[in-house]
């Protein structure tokens, strides 16, 4: 959707007359059927006046297309400003201008992310020119007439209140600035360039209307490129049940309508092999023609499976194909053919850093899609906010009459194929109740450790072999190292102990970046994810005592959210919040237990509960 479109000259006409920002507010409530904040218009106001003296500039066709506020198709994204054209052999040319009335930003270790001011404060956004290109390839990959008809895109950012540093142009970020070129408060004439340089001759053909009304659907050199990268890809072969279970979405998203929902509810333990479903899904899908988003709550397996799939550890030409659960309550019905939701019993009710966007996303991801896949396991819920269970998704399957069909996926690939050890689990940290009572070696290599050096040294030790070994811990400590690099997050002093948490350096991309092994991860970067050997360090919040495992959630670092809102619903019903904590806390470590696929090397901050745990060990 378009909310603003005219040629060059009209345009300057409404910002010469001083109502351009009224002109747009105006399509705005009519195209949206809604208003927006003072601050979008006051930006409106701002940044398009800049705009207004670079497009003073004879050499740019005054019949030029102008557009405003390009609402992307099945997204809550609009590029700030888009010029069209042809050039000088009449071929097709876009332009996409990310505006930005940002004064400074600084740079962060995340891969394409930086630090910049806004009116609530500080806060992590995309770089402009990731942004500008995001844009660009999401259209060049999915809008039917862009690709067919070859028409160019060339994204850039226009930072018109910024001067130049070395921050936002570091070589961090080069990979982007090569796609997406930067333009600073200095730079209005480099800018005129650049639009000249693509744009010769007016509008001619109504590029951007033909865009607008473009088909939405991946190309075929999107598909063909996602099939390349899966194939011969062993991470993500399938057996057994799981081939099942996509031959049954597949045809579910082949049957489905906007008429008749389908909806595939998949049940799987840890190391069932739902991601490895989830990821052929994706690419399965993509190729028959079908819009399609693989879609989780936590970046860790959007950003990890992304990068297996490209072989790339930076961002690349199929971000767009993973989403967040918070990204569809202002999509349209149906707008998408399917949406893979992998870990969807950590799905919440509304979105948005603050919680306060949407309604539930469960309903929202229905919604918004005609065949929809919910790969869950009750037991990994491990936050006050996950809301994601069988019973809420058969609700919202009944609001919107969609069929539902229910399988399972029961074949383990992790924990050395141990359905043995998972049941051992349960009965050990008093979860449900399961006749295996004590563990064999030969069922799993589950070994306790006196101290946190020696769990180091192994992991380190195996690490060297593949990068597929890593420590985690119980969130006990609190993340000082995120204001303070030189101080330890993780300390035994009394075992020459000290590391930090992993959410800096790398980010999300923590699990498979080479140096990160000297870092700990947290449920948070490791849930939805797989290695071969696993360090884990029990704290306090979990303990034994007299033979029954007892939780406290006090013992939680001050800095994980994970469990909020406890503390005030113990001063109203102690038992109950009790009684969720009991559960989280459980399933945290659980879930922990089972990231390795061979090995499981544990350190208990407590000697009671080590005890407990080493007495039910058969070796």
């Amino acid at each position: 959707m378009i909310v603003y479109a005219s040629t060059k000259e009209h345009f300057i006409k409404d910002v010469t007359n001083d109502n351009i920002e009224e002109v747009i507010l105006r399509e705005f409530k009519k195209k949206l059927k809604r208003t927006t904040s003072s601050t979008e218009i006051e930006s409106w106001r701002d940044s398009l006046m800049y705009m207004n003296l670079v497009l003073a500039d004879e050499g740019i066709p005054l019949d030029a297309g102008v557009l405003v506020e390009f609402m992307i198709p099945q997204s809550s994204f609009r590029v700030d400003f888009i010029l069209t054209g042809l050039n000088s052999e009449d071929k097709e040319q876009v332009i996409i201008i990310e505006l930005k009335r940002w004064s400074n930003a600084t740079m962060t270790e995340k891969d394409g992310i930086v630090r910049t001011r806004f009116r609530g404060g500080f806060a992590e956004t995309s770089h402009p020119s990731y942004q500008a290109w995001s844009y660009a390839a999401f259209l060049s990959s999915y809008n039917e007439t862009i690709y067919t008809d070859d028409i160019s895109l060339y994204p850039c950012a226009y930072l018109h209140n910024y001067e130049r540093d070395d921050n936002l142009t570091n070589e961090f970020y080069e990979p982007y600035i090569q796609r997406a070129p930067l333009f600073f408060k200095s730079d209005k004439q480099k800018l005129r360039d650049f639009i000249r340089r693509h744009i010769k001759k007016g509008d001619h053909t109504n590029v951007m209307y033909r865009i607008e009304n473009g088909k939405i659907k991946p190309s075929k050199i999107l598909a063909d490129s996602l099939a390349s990268m899966l194939d011969g890809n062993d991470e993500f072969i399938m057996i057994d049940d799981q081939k099942l279970v996509y031959e049954t979405a597949v045809a579910g998203a082949k049957r489905a309508s906007a008429d008749k929902k389908n909806v595939l509810l998949v049940e799987g333990g840890p190391g069932t092999g739902k991601s490895v479903v989830a990821i052929n899904l994706l690419v399965g899908l993509s190729k028959l023609g079908l819009v399609a988003k693989y879609v989780t709550k936590n970046s860790a397996p959007r950003t990890v499976y992304r990068s297996m799939l490209t072989g790339n550890i930076r961002g690349d030409d199929i971000s767009f194909l993973f989403d967040s659960s918070g990204s569809f309550y202002q999509s349209e019905d149906n707008a998408f053919d399917a949406l893979i939701v992998d870990e969807a019993h950590r799905l919440n009710e509304r979105s948005g850093m603050f919680s306060h966007l949407g309604e539930n996303q469960v309903k929202e991801i229905i919604k918004a899609s005609k065949f929809s896949v919910f790969f869950i396991d009750e037991d990994q819920k491990v936050t006050t906010k996950d809301i994601g269970s069988i019973n809420e998704i058969l609700k919202w399957a009944k609001e919107f009459n969609a069929s539902v069909r229910k399988l399972e996926l029961r074949s383990q690939f992790r924990c050395n194929g141990s359905n043995g050890y998972l049941a051992w689990l349960d009965n050990t940290l008093q979860i449900k109740e399961t006749a295996n009572i004590t563990l064999q070696r030969e069922e799993f290599n589950f070994k306790i450790v006196d101290n946190p050096a020696d769990m180091r040294d192994v992991i380190y030790d195996l690490n060297s072999n593949n990068n597929k070994s890593r420590m985690l811990a119980g969130y006990c400590w609190n993340w000082v190292s995120k204001k303070s690099r030189n101080r330890y997050d993780i300390e035994f002093d009394e075992y020459d102990f000290r590391h930090r948490w992993n959410l800096a350096s790398d980010g999300m991309r923590w699990i498979i970046s080479p140096d990160s092994v000297k870092e700990i991860g947290c449920i948070h970067t490791s849930q939805g994810l797989e290695l071969e050997n696993v360090g884990v360090i029990v704290g306090k919040d979990l303990m034994a005592r007299d033979g029954k495992i007892v939780t406290n959630f006090r013992e939680r670092a001050q800095t994980d959210k994970s469990l909020s809102g406890l503390v005030g619903l113990s001063k109203k019903d102690p038992d109950k919040a009790a009684d969720i904590a009991d559960k989280l806390i459980k399933n945290t470590y659980r879930t922990l237990f089972t990231r390795g696929m061979k090995s499981c090397y544990v350190f208990f901050v407590d000697d009671e509960t080590r005890e407990y745990f080493q007495d039910r060990l058969e070796y």
